[in-house]
């Protein structure tokens, strides 16, 4: 109802005519007539008031007649330009975005009333929310409102200033805003109501900030942006903004240099050190069109190091490090110390169990430490619940670390972390070796399944803590955790740092002077060298060198493992006599030790000899007893080498039944073997079981099925790092 209206009606009711109300109120007739037709849709205070009297209005008639003639008054003004809370100058090399443009667009033009776009310091939120705001005035015709809620300021902007400033720029004077947060709420949305306008609320703090700068029912619309993620707020359209994509940081760093971008080599490089982050993107941009003396080149080799990068980062009044300090500077005590601490953690992700050990914690407590960093940006967290840092993130942690802890301290921290890493992946390791049903039950680690996951989600934290400890000497720790991954290196064999890894291992047992460990470690890196890296010769010189090193020490078992590998390089040479006699010489020499499992893999590349040299039903016979052999549960050989060996053996079965020309049978042990080895996690020989079949199916004119398993084999191929073989395989499915 209108005031219009409502005068009227207690006008009847009262049972006046306008000149009676008029001599009554003092109010003229043609002014009263005027506010009856509407043409004075606000009269003031004083004039409603003496109405209110003439009319004799009770205390509920008489608030309802004055709210809506100030809400009349307020209406009166709506279209006087009040030049309040426009939108901030849009940067004209605005770059990229356009599926998050797309996204406020379809959104804000749609039946939802509030986004809400979030993320982490320098991503360009408020630049992102200013130039949806500008494409979308158009269909806003009642005003696009820009409110700062300086929300990582030491003061945000209170509840009620943020109002105020909405209600003057809709129009309002001071008289007539009420003195409660609620009544102004309730008269923001009452004016918004009937209108189409777009409000920009910008760098908020919290869910209690925002609520009531929400508009209510009606056409008008909401764009937040936060750094936290604001998960209190109810019904609202949520864009989680990440990084620029490589390719439109390059564009972004281009257009902001124009003329000057001398080099595309080094603003590449330039948009790689800078992680994405427009505001990096920009500063660097700055800098180099403020310094014409410089070239993009020059500043790519000053943020190289990263000791000095965030310094480096900064142009005028813009620094990188700024934009992270204020959120740090939001976080309690305890976030702030696991924040600095977890610079020291040497991968690029960990999980909320390293947390509490950095930051010397119960695990609920680190929980609760990190769900507070990634609400305000300062960690990204994944679906598998791991953690981790944007790159120049990591860096300003670091400088936290060193800026407020003693030396002493972050040695010790540093020291405590390496040991527990490799605490971890010696034990971890030690479930897959020959003493795996000695083992003291580990808290963290309670099956197989639990070691493998840890150790390959781990790798480059382990990796590192081995790399740090190598470098300090610690050549007993280091030794141990790369002994205890021997085995477990067979799972994952297409892992990239076994070279490293047994490298590190076989100098820490150089420098104990243990020859038998060194020769063990020797023979690992023939392996490396067999298999990953296709270097058979390299492979010999190192078996050379454990034999040497085992006869001199006794230790008979490295002496039939180097035995072993050398017969599997020799093999790869086409040496297959030579290669035949020394799988035997291992054969023997592990049976003899007592050493069944490394037996059955002399007895698996026994056969591998044999069908290389075209004996293929010797070759059969020989993987047939290996099969025997592990199905019998007396063996003694231990169930994981067996779950490991048996889809080899089956795999094996299946390519000599093909050479055979026993198609159907082959096809059948080939399929067994691939669901087993995918099962067991052994991409590498389950890529090579596929291409086998594939080529046997294709025989047997199963051409569509062919096709099918060459694509699953190029697929898997790629997934191990392997692109001649997938993109050989892809052909064919094509």
């Amino acid at each position: 109802m209108t005031f219009a209206e409502l005068l009227r009606r207690h006008r009847h009711a009262a049972r006046l005519t306008l000149e009676e109300l008029a001599e009554s109120s003092g109010v003229s007739a043609r002014t009263l007539s005027d506010m009856e037709r509407g043409r004075s849709k606000g009269p003031q205070h004083r004039t409603v008031n003496a109405l209110a009297d003439a009319l004799a209005l009770d205390e509920v008639a008489r608030k309802e007649f004055v709210e809506l003639a100030r809400d009349g008054r307020l209406r009166d003004h709506w279209n006087r330009p009040t030049g309040l809370c426009e939108l901030p100058r849009s940067v004209d090399d605005f770059t990229g975005r356009a599926a998050e443009l797309a996204w406020t667009g379809e959104l804000l033009r749609g039946e939802a009333a509030v986004g809400l776009i979030t993320g982490p310091a320098g991503l360009g939120k408020t630049t992102l929310a200013v130039r949806a705001a500008r494409d979308l005035r158009p269909g806003f015709p009642d005003g696009v409102f820009f409110v700062d809620l300086f929300g990582m300021s030491l003061q945000p902007l209170a509840v009620d200033d943020a109002l105020a400033q909405l209600l003057h720029a809709l129009g309002a004077a001071d008289r007539d805003l009420p003195r409660e947060t609620a009544g102004r709420a309730s008269l923001y949305r009452s004016l918004l109501r009937d209108r189409r306008v777009l409000v920009v609320l910008d760098n908020a703090r919290s869910e209690e900030q925002v609520r009531p700068l929400l508009p209510g029912d009606g056409g008008s619309k909401a764009l937040v942006t936060s750094r936290r993620l604001l998960a209190g707020l109810e019904g609202v359209h949520r864009l989680a903004l990440g990084p620029l994509p490589a390719v439109e940081a390059v564009l972004l760093l281009t257009g902001i240099l124009g003329e000057r971008c001398d080099s595309g080599s080094a603003v590449t490089e330039l948009a790689r050190l800078c992680g994405g982050l427009p505001l990096a993107l920009r500063i660097v941009g700055n800098r180099l069109v403020s310094r014409p003396g410089w070239t993009a080149a020059t500043l790519a080799v000053r943020l190289s190091g990263e000791e000095r990068r965030l310094d480096q980062l900064r142009a005028g009044d813009l620094k990188i490090a700024n934009a992270f300090a204020m959120s740090y500077g939001q976080l309690a005590d305890t976030a702030r110390r696991v924040f600095r601490r977890l610079a020291l953690v040497p991968g690029h992700d960990f999980d909320a169990t390293l947390a509490a050990v950095v930051g010397d914690l119960p695990i609920e407590d680190a929980w609760d430490a990190l769900d507070e960093l990634v609400d305000l940006g300062l960690l990204q967290d994944g679906a598998s619940g791991r953690y981790r840092f944007h790159d120049l993130v990591r860096l300003f942690a670091r400088d936290r670390l060193h800026a407020e802890e003693p030396e002493a301290g972050r040695d010790a921290l540093a020291e405590t972390v390496t040991a527990w890493l490799l605490r971890m992946a010696t034990t971890a390791g030690r479930w897959f070796e020959h003493a795996e049903r000695h083992l003291e039950p580990d808290p963290g680690l309670s099956c197989a399944e639990e070691a493998d996951h840890w150790l390959r989600a781990n790798a480059d934290n382990w990796l590192g803590a081995l790399r740090t400890a190598a470098g300090s000497g610690r050549h007993s720790a280091v030794l141990d955790c790369a002994e205890s991954l021997d085995w477990f290196s067979d799972r994952w064999m297409h892992a990239p740092h076994w070279l490293e890894v047994f490298t590190l291992g076989a100098e820490a047992a150089a420098s104990m002077s243990d020859p038998a460990r060194e020769a063990n470690q020797l023979n690992q890196l023939a392996w490396v060298h067999l298999l990953q890296r296709g270097d058979p010769e390299t492979a010999l010189r190192h078996t050379a060198q454990a034999i040497d090193l085992a006869t001199r020490s006794g230790a008979a078992n490295q002496i039939a493992s180097a035995h072993h590998h050398a017969a599997g390089a020799l093999r790869r040479l086409g040496r297959l006599d030579d290669a035949t006699a020394s799988e035997t010489l291992a054969a023997e020499m592990f049976k003899a030790d007592g050493d069944l499992d490394s037996y059955c893999q002399a007895l698996g590349a026994l056969g591998s000899c044999l069908r290389d040299a075209g004996r293929h039903a010797e070759a059969l016979r020989q993987y047939r007893d290996l099969q025997a052999l592990l199905e019998d549960g007396r063996s003694g050989i231990r169930p994981s080498v067996v779950a490991f060996t048996r889809p080899i053996a089956l795999a094996r079965i299946g390519e000599c039944l093909g050479l055979l020309g026993d198609r159907t049978e082959a096809i059948a042990k080939l399929t067994e073997a691939i669901g087993l080895m995918e099962q067991a996690q052994m991409p590498v020989l389950q890529a090579g079981s596929l291409e086998t079949l594939a080529a046997l199916l294709a025989e047997d004119d199963g051409i569509a099925e062919s096709r099918q398993v060459y694509a699953r084999a190029a697929e898997v191929y790629e997934a191990v790092g392997d692109a001649g073989a997938s993109a050989r395989c892809r052909a064919l499915a094509d």
